[in-house]
């Protein structure tokens, strides 16, 4: 009976799980393609590259607004309406950009855009965070937000080879209508609950209503959440620091050609793809605890991103860029599959929101940084900027495992 009752709950999670999956090859298709499109945006505008970065800084903004609601979004609306309502806002967004509205309303559309994304991967990754091995369903997760990445570019290329960007901003608005309809259709209301825990939709803080303003102030006030947020802000400065600059390091310090460099940065996130697809699995195959994989996973980028810096060839610089991808993919969703066990159940949703919004802070902080310094001493410098947000990566973790409880894996 026991069998048979993990059986029927798996297979009530499955529709759930190939949306998810589904919803970030999407968001990752729709990122990469959006890099591809700044140029024909540009030329259409009429505007320059400080100008046209402007819509970096509202789309972050509306990332960290979600992520930041993602407690009150699940307490009051549930699982499933709020999944609707992040997925329609980015429909709602690209609809508009379709429409190639003046400047000033693209700029501010980018507010909707960044919402309704960091609405979807927020609520995923609360969802998932809930279910059994965790570990994996997550590093799986987003690694098919790098495969959606690595299709992005070369969909969005292929299409403005023939037609403006606007018809690729109308062909994402139009592929996202199948995931709100199959969100309402697959996702449960609630989170899913151990049997005889109390459902987090249900909890309270200090006899607040669930998702109030207290649960964000009690996420913000506790240690392990932000030692979670702390882990991700660097991790994404991090790996966005040599996704961003990476090209630029290998041409103008070691001296690669422009076509090897792209190469070389390709094979940066697809090691990093691959991470999150093969590392997990390998680490529950051979009985490796989720710290033990975290540890090795921190040591292989410090010494990887040190090969990359002391390498005396750029072909052993790619080298290491690719294995320093690999060893960084499993850290994100790693990082986010315990954030329940860093404070109590009733926070998980709340705090998962504010790791995610960590996160941004620091994809758009700590890379400029890292353009900062490269413009007043070198570009050389990224490679030991990298070894040092790797050694700060190790120092944010010791608290975070400390934390860490053993829980029995359930593999799918």
């Amino acid at each position: 009976m026991p069998v048979n009752r993990s059986f029927g709950r798996l297979s009530r999670l499955q529709a759930p799980l190939v949306l998810a999956y589904a919803a970030f090859v999407f968001i990752g298709v729709s990122l990469g393609a959006g890099g591809v499109l700044l140029l024909a945006q540009m030329n259409d505008y009429g505007v320059d590259r400080a100008t046209i970065g402007i819509t970096f800084f509202t789309g972050s903004a509306g990332f960290v607004l979600a992520s930041l609601s993602n407690g009150l979004l699940i307490h009051r609306l549930g699982v499933r309406i709020s999944l609707a309502v992040g997925g329609g806002a980015y429909v709602l967004a690209s609809l508009c950009l379709a429409a190639r509205p003046p400047f000033a309303a693209f700029v501010a559309v980018q507010l909707l855009t960044g919402y309704g994304t960091g609405v979807l991967e927020s609520v995923l990754n609360t969802y998932l965070a809930t279910l059994p091995n965790a570990t994996t369903l997550l590093n799986r997760l987003h690694a098919f937000f790098g495969v959606g990445a690595l299709i992005g570019p070369a969909f969005a290329a292929w299409m403005a080879g023939f037609a403006p960007w606007t018809v690729v901003m109308l062909v994402l608005a139009v592929a996202g209508v199948p995931l709100v309809t199959g969100f309402l259709l697959a996702y449960p209301r609630a989170l899913p609950a151990e049997p005889g825990s109390k459902s987090v939709e249900h909890g309270t803080v200090g006899g607040d209503a669930p998702g109030s303003a207290r649960h964000l102030f009690a996420a913000l006030r506790d240690p392990g959440v932000l030692c979670g947020a702390a882990m991700l802000l660097v991790y994404v400065g991090l790996e966005l620091g040599v996704g961003n600059w990476g090209f630029s390091y290998l041409v103008q310090a070691r001296g690669l050609s422009r076509t090897l460099a792209g190469y070389s940065v390709s094979g940066f996130w697809l090691g990093l793809t691959a991470g999150r697809f093969l590392i997990s699995p390998i680490a529950n195959r051979v009985g490796t605890s989720t710290g033990g994989m975290m540890s090795a996973c921190l040591a292989g980028i410090t010494a990887t991103a040190t090969l990359g810096w002391l390498s005396p060839t750029a072909t052993a610089t790619s080298a290491a860029l690719v294995a320093l991808g690999f060893f960084l993919g499993p850290v994100f969703p790693t990082t986010m599959a315990v954030a329940p066990q860093l404070t109590t159940p009733e926070l998980a949703p709340t705090a998962i929101g504010v790791l995610n919004a960590g996160s941004t802070i620091g994809g758009a902080a700590l890379p400029w940084v890292a353009g900062a310094i490269a413009q007043a001493t070198g570009i050389w410098t990224l490679m030991p900027y990298t070894v040092a947000l790797a050694v700060v990566q190790i120092a944010v973790w010791r608290p975070l495992a400390a934390r860490i409880r053993v829980a029995p894996a359930l593999n799918w």
